[in-house]
């Protein structure tokens, strides 16, 4: 069922974000779509995680580039992701009123359901975004900043990109739920480093971190609400995928809390 709203920005929204025929076609396939092989998978991972260790210690033996240039870089990056964040957010949402025929869609989706129309385009984007956003730890290693390259930082990156690779792959239900979420999370957080690249110290550094530990408790919710409908349904699509995304948010839920912890307790800032 394809819902159109009747104002005019909505509209011309909804078609360039939904009814497009390359989005409205999207096809997810295994070895034709691009980055859908394990084997792209695996060597984006490992790439990662060779160059981080190569440059962090080579550019550690060496003076920062100027703070001005990576002060600019930055921008453009902050400002890139935020968009993007912003264009997914929208994009899924109004995908998800234009074809979810009820709630319960949103967080269960039919066995029978195929990766392809808008949901899936935008779960291609979250997925290839989260690649794009390794740049994080390239300006992390070009700043000198070391301190920051904390095992939670490569960890969330490196899992993030596998847990969007397997939703795709296995048709994971709840993934329009948890990704609106985490984009509206990216576009709060992406606009504090975009202001603080500018120069400005906005005061609700902490809100970014609370946000994110909310958005993992959210999606505790929306995942136990899909074993749900699964149990007392005729099945969820995707349901093995749900063991894994338990597992990592769980891990990334005690990692956010400890970090919370370490950076806002008043005893650790008094010592």
């Amino acid at each position: 069922m394809n819902r159109t709203l009747e104002y005019p920005i909505v509209s011309t929204l909804q078609y360039w974000l939904v009814n497009h025929p390359k989005i409205l076609h999207f096809s997810w396939n295994h070895g034709g779509t691009i980055g859908s092989s394990p084997l792209f998978l695996s060597l984006t991972v490992l790439s990662y995680l060779f160059f981080t260790c190569l440059l962090s210690q080579e550019l550690s033996r060496r003076s920062p580039l100027p703070r001005r240039l990576i002060k600019s870089i930055a921008a453009i990056y902050n400002i890139t992701i935020l968009t993007l964040s912003l264009t997914m957010a929208v994009g899924c949402s109004l995908s998800v009123f234009s074809y979810s025929p009820n709630f319960q869609y949103l967080i269960c989706f039919p066995k029978s359901t195929t990766s392809t129309g808008p949901l899936f385009f935008w779960a291609y984007m979250f997925y290839l975004s989260k690649i794009v956003e390794f740049m994080d730890t390239l300006l992390i290693i070009m700043s000198n900043s070391v301190k920051r390259l904390t095992f939670l930082h490569v960890y969330h990156h490196t899992m993030v990109v596998t847990m969007c690779y397997i939703c795709l792959s296995s048709v994971q239900s709840s993934f329009p739920m948890v990704l609106v979420t985490n984009c509206l999370v990216h576009v709060l957080m992406y606009t504090y480093y975009l202001l603080t690249s500018l120069g400005v110290r906005p005061w609700w550094k902490r809100l970014v971190t609370d946000c994110q530990l909310l958005q993992f408790w959210s999606s505790f919710g929306i995942l136990a609400l899909l074993l749900y409908f699964h149990f007392t349904g005729p099945g969820c699509s995707g349901i093995w995928s749900w063991c894994f995304n338990m597992c990592f948010i769980s891990t990334l839920l005690v990692l956010f809390t400890d970090f919370h912890r370490k950076s806002y307790s008043p005893k650790i800032k008094s010592i």
